[in-house]
């Protein structure tokens, strides 16, 4: 009898690994099913790139610094996506820049903000809109929408109006 219960274990515990996957999947695919199709997409370009940090970490080509943090900014990206889609109800979004504290000099440069200092909707070098900070496991990252080029030059030509005597 005792094998019985055994071989029935095995098999359930077997049955709930191989099927907990696939809906976890499901689940994934119909939370994005709330979303138009540019929306939609990008989320699916998010999910290919950590496919691919993934495939590259499994091939031991990154350390799992890199793996973590890359991983951890894919998150932080889909989760301002998401929340950019359902607060504006907008099939539309931005480019956005996700950057930890140590990276900010990647868009900024060599004087870069503090952190500490950003303001949300704030707009920094007339090209990125501050959109607030995403917290995950690996740390913070500052995520920015990069301005399109009409408003580039509104925010150019309120700069200069403001500079003119």
């Amino acid at each position: 009898m005792a094998s019985i219960k055994g071989r029935f274990s095995a098999v359930v515990l077997v049955a709930f690994c191989t099927l907990t996957p696939v809906y976890a999947h499901q689940d994934f695919q119909r939370s994005d099913d709330e979303f138009g199709p540019v929306v939609r997409a990008y989320l699916g370009y998010l999910r290919n790139e950590q496919e691919v940090v993934d495939d590259r970490a499994s091939r031991r080509e990154v350390s799992s610094t890199y793996y973590r943090h890359n991983s951890n900014r894919i998150k932080a990206l889909r989760q301002m996506a998401i929340r950019l889609a359902r607060e504006t109800h907008n099939d539309y979004l931005p480019e956005l820049e996700a950057v930890s504290a140590e990276e900010m000099r990647l868009l900024f440069g060599s004087n870069p903000p503090q952190p500490a200092s950003l303001k949300v909707g704030e707009v920094l070098r007339n090209t990125f809109r501050y959109l607030g900070v995403v917290r995950t496991t690996g740390g913070n990252f500052y995520l920015f929408a990069r301005l399109d080029p009409y408003e580039q030059a509104e925010q150019t030509e309120k700069s200069s109006a403001i500079r003119r005597p």
